[in-house]
């Protein structure tokens, strides 16, 4: 389907152009003016072959685009399932045109059934699509015409960085550092450990380097002193406007003694050193103890996003 047209009613669907640029501007605007919608950037040219925008009469009424999100590593349970995501949009007063969206959707399927091709065929691969609670039309487009099952639902939290930030002591048996992951062998030993602790989400080497591109990117880890294993570690970054904080975990023998909240406080100093003003983080709705901890250093909850997800055949 890469490139090709579809005409009915003067509309046009096909791989986003440069010289779309200024209408995927408006339709964001429409989009994200009515309500907090998930919309995902078209990302470099090198993407578009995953974008996909429908156009009637000069303006652009719909776009679609799909994503690898989650690679399942050789040697994990066969229960283990490859992610690909598809995000789409239509103007506000077409969102319950569910013509259109299934017009778009057809050509995001076909083009994840091409990505899916990729992936190793140890594991199945499941689509997924993740809107804010608020996205009615969309939520009910994928759940209840495409039938998407429910995956999980998360809580998007963020921290004014002006407020002030506690302070905490880390055990002496264990030190703090900002790891840059130079090498490919630091990259394997941090995929390792994510897998070890998401083993039906693990994050990928392009995932990985995907998040090492954003601005002030740095990992945050602990470590023990005497033989320099990982305890715990995040991530953090600039995106747009604020900072961003991913993948907070603590391996389970050096769980409740303090190593998340002393890594989560070290990147609020971070960020407000590097002159954020806010940052943000994602938690399940259901991690009842990581959002008693993120609320315990400032953190509160601003929106809810829910995931759905079918096997992709």
């Amino acid at each position: 389907m890469n490139k090709s047209i579809d005409q009915l009613h003067e509309q046009q669907i096909r791989n986003f152009q440069q010289e779309d640029m200024p209408l995927l501007g408006e339709l964001y605007n429409a989009v994200t003016s009515r309500e907090n919608a998930v919309f995902w950037w078209v990302g470099d040219q090198d993407n578009w072959v995953n974008v996909y925008c429908a156009s009637e009469n000069g303006k652009m009424v719909a776009k679609g685009q799909v994503s690898i999100i989650n690679i399942v590593p050789p040697g994990r349970s066969t229960d283990s399932k490859h992610s690909i995501y598809v995000n789409l949009k239509t103007i506000p007063e077409r969102e319950y045109d569910f013509i259109l969206m299934e017009q778009v959707y057809q050509y995001l399927y076909s083009r994840a059934l091409h990505l899916k091709e990729s992936l190793s065929k140890d594991y199945e691969t499941i689509l997924c699509v993740g809107n804010n609670l608020s996205e009615i039309a969309n939520n009910q487009y994928f759940n209840n015409e495409k039938g998407f099952q429910h995956l999980n639902s998360l809580y998007t939290m963020e921290r004014n960085l002006s407020d002030l930030i506690p302070t905490l002591q880390l055990s002496e048996d264990l030190h703090l550092m900002n790891w840059k992951m130079q090498t490919p062998s630091e990259e394997q030993e941090y995929l390792e450990l994510d897998a070890e602790i998401w083993p039906d989400t693990p994050l990928g080497f392009e995932r990985l380097s995907e998040y090492k591109g954003n601005p002030l990117w740095t990992a945050i880890v602990v470590r023990e002193v005497t033989s320099s294993t990982i305890v715990g570690s995040l991530m953090v970054w600039q995106e747009e406007d604020n900072g961003v904080i991913e993948d907070v975990f603590v391996r389970e023998p050096w769980r409740h003694r303090g190593v998340a909240k002393y890594m989560l406080i070290t990147a609020l100093n971070y960020l407000k050193d590097h002159e954020q003003q806010s940052v943000r983080l994602m938690a399940l709705t259901t991690n009842d103890s990581a959002l008693s901890l993120y609320e315990s250093v400032g953190f509160v909850r601003v929106k809810e996003e829910i995931r759905y997800f079918t096997e992709l055949r």
